[in-house]
């Protein structure tokens, strides 16, 4: 049932937000050199390797690590990265991993490939058994600002409690985050 209404809704979601996907890969192509897209490398269901696409914030020339790992991560903004991650239309590609099945709309949020920690925990509580998603628990509870060890707390609670009532709240709470703009950073 889950995939089947990941599927729905992003079918459902790509049509009523072909316009703002436009108009964003339209922006970023015309404020930055680069490619639209930033391929990301992402640890999916049981560690495997996936390619997770986003809208790219960052100049070409940036580092493959996690944002909080910079030195400096405001100098590697592109023009409208700062914008694009403050109003999570960067997320909006990843649409398309809920459509081929390497994501869903709930789950945890894919680990970067080199977050050899995050995967280690996720790991070990069978975290890894999850599909990842374009949202989760702990991006309602505190999103960028976690320790890693409370992202995974977090996980796991949801891992636990998963159900599709509950998916529908970590949706309805998700939209009121982005909404406010509550807990992101840069």
């Amino acid at each position: 049932m889950k995939r089947s209404f990941d599927l729905f809704l992003a079918l459902i979601a790509s049509i009523l937000l072909f316009a703002p996907i436009v108009v964003v890969a339209f922006l970023v192509r015309f404020t930055s050199t680069g490619p639209i897209i930033y391929w990301s490398d992402r640890v999916g269901r049981h560690n495997k390797i996936f390619k997770m696409p986003k809208f790219r914030t960052m100049r070409t020339d940036t580092p493959a690590v996690a944002t909080h790992l910079l030195p400096d991560p405001k100098k590697f903004l592109t023009p409208i990265g700062s914008f694009l991650r403050k109003s999570s239309l960067d997320e909006l590609p990843q649409l398309w991993s809920i459509i081929v099945g390497d994501m869903s709309f709930v789950g945890p949020r894919p680990a970067l490939f080199n977050q050899d920690d995050l995967i280690a925990m996720r790991t070990e509580y069978g975290v890894d058994e999850l599909l990842p998603g374009l949202t989760g628990w702990a991006q309602i509870n505190g999103r960028d600002e976690l320790p890693i060890p409370e992202k995974v707390k977090l996980d796991v609670d949801y891992l636990r409690q998963r159900s599709f009532f509950l998916d529908i709240k970590i949706i309805y709470l998700t939209f009121l985050k982005v909404v406010r703009r509550d807990g992101i950073t840069h």
